[in-house]
């Protein structure tokens, strides 16, 4: 079955080696060509994540450097993989095609400067994340023990994504802001978020967040974080699905994909450690859902609730 994967950090991984990591075949990327083609990864979200560390003059810069190793090595190097800058463009990839999506995993880069999300935007960014972890300027993430909402400049970058057809991605937000962000989010998505009802962490979903999420026909993409299915070592396949299970029985079986967070997360889920091995999720889902069904968690239900 194909496979939709809504967030990697290959960038990251690329801009930090400086070019020397080849995406199409470097083993310390989980998430290279090779593997995704193995586990038939049909489209690949590929996030730009500037650490908070960075100084703030610095921060756009280091957005665009990731930008260049997207152009010139993930599709540069390799004609197979293709850009995805319309969402019609997923539906029209060819058998041995791969999409590869830009999305941004916190708007630290852009300051106060809507400018510079124009200008991302215009690169071929499709996916917002307001934050990651920290506060900003338009939000405060799941880590920040303020927890405030959405600010002023917060609602004019949702505004943006909102008139340019851009996902709205909530997976790093605090609740509050959460909430605001659901109130005026026409295309709001968790790109890689868990259960907290079976995990019980910062990073996931509430009930009444999913419930909320799912009432918008909204998606919500399990990340394959230990850390996030379980909380400890010998994580399982059948552990994450636990979380898949809670959702369908809140009603969102039509809303359920993947965010695998590859390249991203130190700790791995047993034969789910790259992704070469998306298939062995989807096998194991087949022992309790139809064909049908984990066809949609893998693939189908992104594309049926792609922004028009």
């Amino acid at each position: 079955m194909n496979v939709i994967d809504l967030h990697c950090d290959v960038l990251m991984k690329l801009y930090e080696s400086r070019g020397k990591l080849k995406f199409k075949d470097a083993k310390e990327l989980e998430a290279n060509k090779e593997r995704l083609k193995k586990g038939r990864v049909k489209v690949q979200a590929f996030a730009i994540f500037v650490y908070p560390s960075i100084k703030d003059d610095q921060k756009f810069q280091v957005a665009l450097d990731q930008i260049h190793y997207f152009y010139t090595d993930v599709l540069g190097n390799n004609p197979d993989m293709k850009l995805i800058k319309e969402w019609s463009d997923i539906e029209s990839l060819k058998e041995d095609e791969i999409g590869a999506l830009l999305t941004l995993e916190g708007v630290d880069a852009i300051g106060n400067d809507l400018h510079k999300i124009s200008i991302l935007h215009q690169l071929g960014v499709r996916s917002v994340g307001l934050t990651w972890n920290n506060a900003n300027l338009a939000a405060d993430g799941a880590g920040e023990r303020r927890g405030a909402g959405l600010t002023s400049f917060g609602q004019e970058v949702v505004a943006f994504n909102n008139e340019h057809k851009m996902l709205t991605d909530v997976s790093h937000l605090c609740e509050r802001a959460f909430w605001d962000v659901i109130e005026v989010a026409k295309y709001p998505v968790a790109s890689h978020s868990n259960s907290r009802f079976i995990m019980d962490h910062v990073r996931n979903l509430s009930d009444e967040q999913a419930k909320a999420m799912f009432e918008k026909d909204a998606m919500v993409h399990m990340v394959y974080c230990p850390e996030f299915v379980k909380g400890n070592e010998n994580v399982t396949l059948g552990h994450l699905i636990e979380h898949i299970d809670h959702f369908c029985s809140l009603g969102g079986e039509k809303n359920i994909g993947l965010g695998s967070d590859f390249d991203g997360i130190e700790a791995k889920i047993i034969n789910l450690e790259d992704a070469s091995m998306q298939q062995n999720l989807l096998n194991e889902l087949l022992k309790s859902y139809s064909e049908d069904q984990v066809k949609g968690f893998a693939y189908n239900n992104f594309v049926s609730h792609l922004p028009k």
